[in-house]
């Protein structure tokens, strides 16, 4: 279901947008919103005739986090969450990862359906670098992500088949 952006606050602008349709379209918490190229969020809150979008650019304390996926040419998978969102880079930041899979930058990004609250598949982006910590025990994946989180005019809600 599509859904125009109706507002969103410059205080709270990685973090959050309103749509135009809610409850009386059907809309539910916690379903999965998607922009031009992949998934920005899901739905935090929902009213009558408007929801709240939570965006995976939402660094704040209290967010929701996101569970992740990225897949290797070969096929094997990378489970994580997202960390946070590197506005100064305009990257989603997979932190504290120690599987030893092979990630290369260009590998996908999608959500991995782990945690149950978003279904998998959805695409996020691409990854852009890996970076090994001082001590080679974790890594963090730098994403681009599928959406510049900028520029959401219009979005469409993923409405779960029941």
């Amino acid at each position: 279901m599509n859904a125009a952006v109706i507002a969103r606050s410059p205080s709270n602008w990685q973090s959050q947008l309103i749509i135009n349709r809610g409850s009386n379209a059907g809309l539910k918490k916690s379903m999965s919103v998607m922009g031009a190229g992949g998934m920005i969020g899901r739905i935090s809150e929902v009213d009558t005739t408007s929801a709240k979008v939570e965006l995976l650019s939402d660094n704040s304390q209290t967010a929701d986090r996101f569970a992740i996926r990225v897949t290797n040419k070969n096929n094997q998978t990378v489970d994580g969450i997202v960390a946070k969102f590197d506005q100064t880079k305009n990257q989603i930041v997979m932190s504290k990862i120690t599987s030893k899979t092979e990630v290369k930058p260009g590998d996908p990004v999608t959500t991995s359906g782990l945690g149950g609250i978003t279904p998998s598949g959805l695409y996020v982006g691409k990854v852009n670098k890996v970076v090994e910590s001082d001590y080679g025990l974790t890594r963090t994946i730098y994403i681009d992500p599928a959406v510049d989180y900028n520029n959401i005019p219009v979005v469409s809600v993923a409405i779960p088949e029941s």
